[in-house]
């Protein structure tokens, strides 16, 4: 039996977990809080992929690997995150779950990509599944479809950063797995975060927030240790787990499990009631990622 779906649930719904922590981070740059959890995720991984490196070597990484992975580390490490950080910010204004929105456009651009880098030409029952999927977690965000255009524009610009953020993740995907085939998912997520810590770096100081690194108090850098060290670093290595026995068009669907962990944290944690369309949609949305996992048959 292939756990991959499993895995890539587990960590999409890790994922989800993540907004909880970040928003608590509001008085930090979205920038800084991407370079710390990266460089805290780096050295936590070091020993680890230390071991894979001398198992594997670097010697066999191609050329067009490395490319990948360069890719996978600007716009999934620092701007896929960085955009979704910033979105997540934007929740004193908007409902928490609404940072998730365009979260369920990912798999388009995932999809788009594998197409384009792995041939991963999809099926039309994937495509029906898929459409239903993506269907019911937009109204799993929006009360009976109907986008709120209040609050002074806070809500447009938290979709728009999540947009941003889905394109970005959903296009690395597939470069993600197409690495992952020929390598260790310790060796691959190893090296994705210690790319991304000088990229980080490199906006950090472009976008101005070089102050912010030396005013981190011991509660945010506990914060921060404890994303890197579930919803940043281990979800990432679960997910690329996942990823390794997991076509491309199949974990776009089941990474859906974010919105449904949206939809629960605020129900739960902040006491946020939905509307009955909402759970309607969200049922509709679990019955048609089961329906997915079935094709990885």
């Amino acid at each position: 039996m292939n756990y991959g779906p499993l895995f890539v649930f587990i960590a999409a719904i890790l994922w989800g977990l993540d907004g909880v922590l970040r928003r608590t981070l509001f008085n930090l740059p979205p920038i800084t809080i991407v370079f710390y959890e990266h460089l805290i995720g780096a050295i936590l991984i070091a020993p680890f992929l230390w071991r894979a490196w001398r198992a594997e070597s670097l010697r066999t990484i191609t050329g067009r690997e490395w490319s990948a992975l360069g890719v996978v580390a600007l716009f999934s490490g620092v701007l896929g995150t960085l955009l979704f950080t910033a979105a997540l910010l934007q929740v004193n204004f908007i409902p928490f779950s609404v940072v998730f929105l365009v979260q369920k456009l990912q798999p388009i651009f995932a999809i788009l990509m594998a197409w384009v880098v792995l041939r991963e030409r999809p099926t039309g029952r994937y495509a029906l599944w898929a459409a239903l999927a993506i269907l019911a977690g937009y109204f799993v965000t929006f009360p009976n479809g109907v986008i709120n255009t209040g609050e002074g524009g806070a809500y447009i610009t938290a979709a728009a950063f999540a947009f941003f953020a889905a394109v970005c993740w959903g296009s690395s995907t597939a470069l993600s797995r197409y690495v992952l085939l020929g390598h260790s998912n310790t060796f691959i997520t190893g090296l994705r975060f210690f790319l991304t810590v000088p990229i980080a770096l490199l906006f950090v100081a472009f976008l101005g927030a070089t102050p912010s690194l030396s005013n981190i108090t011991s509660v945010q850098l506990l914060t921060l240790g404890a994303i890197a060290l579930s919803t940043g670093m281990i979800a990432l290595w679960v997910y690329y787990k996942g990823l390794q026995s997991t076509p491309v068009r199949v974990a776009a669907i089941v990474e859906l499990a974010f919105p449904m962990t949206a939809v629960l944290i605020d129900y739960f944690l902040y006491g946020t009631t939905l509307a009955p369309s909402q759970y309607f949609a969200a049922a509709v949305l679990l019955f048609a990622m089961y329906r997915v996992s079935l094709l990885q048959k």
